[in-house]
């Protein structure tokens, strides 16, 4: 399907997760081991917050991230606290520079691993459900971007667990009516700039794998030779699809099913993930 990667803490250069580790999303998009595929190769995309503030930035594009070669001079010179990046292997719609993740609306940016099981069947009856003065903002075919616009029109800008809880239980209702057993599949990546939220859920309890980095202390304990994690502060978080070094033991820690993480300045939460019935009715306000 896809993988991506997340970071949040002191401002990096991109390219340290995407090309200065041994398995970072340069080699996943070649050579994934824990995804469905081995290549993921259907385009990629970095989206990132300024590390004096603003609006996210973007990069998108529909080739393999292995084989664009303005990539590494830009995440040579991005530095950023906040940052993700996805590579795409697609579940059916087209290969496009729209339908290659991150997703943003205004503050948020937004990428998906999974998928909408029979997303041709659903899709109609799915983005009927987006609020109409969001509608205009979905540029793509993809399940991931309804999925995201779904959020935003059950409340993300309020209420971002919610809001996902609720967009996640209407997919399933819709599909459940579709007599799709289990509807959806999925890790998400999501950040209002301030948060940086990761959620592994699927219907059928069998989600894509997702990981988090442990706390600094803990890594620079384990490593005291290791450099690069000296330089660790106690904010540095990275999620990931894939561990982005296999042989370092205690550095990654698989994320529970059903579950969301909440990274933040001070302390992270992690909390359980439970989709809710929801109707139009009860969608939030849009911005």
């Amino acid at each position: 399907m896809c993988r991506w990667n997340a970071y949040f803490g002191q401002p990096l250069a991109i390219e340290e997760l995407l090309f200065k580790t041994k398995h970072s999303l340069i080699d996943q998009s070649l050579h994934s081991t824990r995804g469905v595929e081995t290549t993921n190769g259907d385009g990629f995309g970095i989206g990132w917050y300024p590390a004096d503030g603003g609006a996210p930035r973007r990069y998108r594009s529909l080739n393999p991230m292995w084989s664009d070669q303005n990539l590494q001079d830009l995440a040579a010179e991005i530095r950023s606290p906040l940052f993700l990046a996805h590579i795409r292997a697609t579940t059916g719609t087209p290969v496009q520079q729209v339908n290659s993740h991150p997703f943003k609306h205004g503050k948020w940016l937004f990428v998906h691993n999974g998928v909408i099981t029979d997303f041709h069947t659903t899709r109609r009856e799915l983005l009927l459900a987006v609020d109409p003065t969001l509608f205009e903002g979905i540029h793509g075919s993809t399940d991931s971007e309804t999925l995201f616009y779904l959020a935003l029109t059950f409340g993300l800008e309020t209420d971002p667990l919610g809001a996902v809880e609720r967009a996640v239980g209407f997919v399933e209702q819709v599909g459940h009516a579709h007599g799709i057993e289990h509807p959806i599949q999925m890790t998400l990546g999501i950040s209002d700039g301030e948060r940086l939220y990761a959620i592994r859920y699927s219907s059928l309890g069998q989600s894509r794998t997702l990981y988090v980095s442990c706390d600094a202390a803990a890594v620079r304990a384990l490593y005291p030779d290791n450099a690069r994690f000296q330089h660790l502060t106690d904010e540095d978080r990275i999620v990931v699809s894939e561990p982005l070094n296999e042989d370092l033991p205690g550095v990654w820690q698989e994320v529970p099913e059903a579950t969301a993480l909440i990274i933040q300045p001070g302390a992270d939460e992690q909390v359980p993930f439970s989709p809710v019935a929801a109707s139009l009715a009860h969608a939030g306000p849009s911005h």
